[in-house]
């Protein structure tokens, strides 16, 4: 068994982007190629998109809208990985640095469900599919850390093209 696992959730309408925020350009690449490389960065041995198949190792949503948490559980399982990193497709600019502290201790940033480190034996045997990520988080037994000095909106990531040209605007160099 692996040690560590990456997940990232792809699978959402991208309803407030209008458009897929997979394949959206950052820096000349796609958000989804951003996120795998940075999981692989950070020590992922073996990732996959939750949702989408977009080029890399992927698993379907196991029911239609089963939201992040059914991500999360399909990844899980196709992974076979003692800990997971699960991380949104919609935040491309996050850096290691920012997921330092998560995977150092494990757990999750107060107030946002992902990022998220956890051992795949703290995932609830009666986790489902459609339960909200919070949930998740603290039937798992996740510890909330504090959010890194000026990484929110990084962490947060873009769910509009406004918060993406704001992204875009403060990741240059």
């Amino acid at each position: 068994m692996n040690d560590l696992g990456a997940i990232i959730l792809c699978g959402g309408g991208s309803r407030r982007m209008g458009r897929d925020k997979a394949v959206l350009d950052w820096g000349g690449e796609r958000a989804v190629d951003r996120v795998a490389a940075l999981a692989r960065a950070v020590g992922a041995e073996a990732l996959v998109t939750a949702g989408a198949d977009l080029g890399l190792p992927w698993v379907p949503d196991g029911e239609a809208g089963a939201g992040p948490v059914g991500g999360v559980l399909a990844g899980a399982a196709a992974l076979g990985t003692a800990r997971l990193l699960v991380l949104a497709v919609d935040a491309p600019t996050m850096t290691a640095e920012d997921l330092a502290p998560l995977l150092a201790a494990g757990g999750y940033y107060e107030g946002l469900p992902v990022p998220m480190v956890v051992d795949a034996a703290a995932l609830p045997a009666d986790a489902e599919p459609g339960w909200p990520l919070r949930r998740l988080v603290e039937r798992a037994g996740l510890l909330a850390l504090p959010i890194p000095d000026g990484a929110m909106a990084r962490l947060r990531g873009a769910n509009t093209p406004e918060e993406r040209a704001a992204l875009n605007l403060s990741s240059r160099p």
